[in-house]
């Protein structure tokens, strides 16, 4: 998924508070043209719009800045925001070239409902995300896998997830993404020493 946003370049001197007054979003591009940063604004609605769709480190974002002869892709690298009231007070871009390589952290999303669900079983999930590297045009949304096969006592480790083409998972091979366990149940001779002591 890909996103445009627009941004002006911020004029030196701006102080952020009177630029949130003015309800704008101080905000910064990292990574255009080697060390350097530019300090930008940008409208605090569009922000918060573009905060709802895109997640921080996965979403490419075409950012597009009309006083600057710069335009191009990036993803969203920080968000600075009050903690409770959630107020922006700061976002960071992060330019990407198409072809370069990312480390990224993408949820994984369960399809379909498990042959051991349906036999009483329950799924322990262990990983909710993977960390990925794949390049800047090729960033999946998720991991989606099918757990429809998947019976009592099975289990899927990380290095058996089929990934996109182009994306190689950074977590280690061997941990166990999600396992079908059968359902903890009270043996019958607890019951019955239950019904006894009653």
């Amino acid at each position: 998924m890909s996103l445009t946003v627009e941004c002006k370049t911020r004029t030196e001197g701006s102080k952020p508070r009177a630029l949130r007054r003015e309800g704008l979003i101080p905000a910064a591009l990292y990574g255009h043209s080697g060390a350097e940063s530019v300090s930008l604004t940008m409208n605090a609605k569009d922000a918060q719009i573009l905060l709802k769709k895109a997640a921080i480190n996965n979403t490419l974002v075409d950012l597009n800045i009309p006083d600057l002869p710069w335009n191009g892709k990036a993803i969203i690298r920080e968000v600075q925001a009050h903690p409770w009231k959630k107020t922006l007070y700061h976002l960071s871009f992060f330019s990407v070239a198409g072809d370069k390589k990312l480390n990224l952290v993408v949820p994984i999303k369960l399809k379909g409902e498990a042959k051991g669900i349906k036999q009483g079983g329950v799924i322990e999930q262990i990983f909710t995300e993977l960390q990925i590297s794949c390049s800047a045009d090729n960033i999946p949304e998720d991991i989606e896998i099918d757990i429809s096969n998947f019976g009592i006592g099975a289990n899927l480790a990380i290095g058996d997830v089929v990934l996109p083409e182009g994306v190689t998972v950074l977590d280690d091979p061997e941990q166990t993404l999600f396992s079908i366990v059968a359902p903890a149940k009270i043996s019958e001779a607890a019951a019955t020493e239950e019904v006894t002591e009653e």
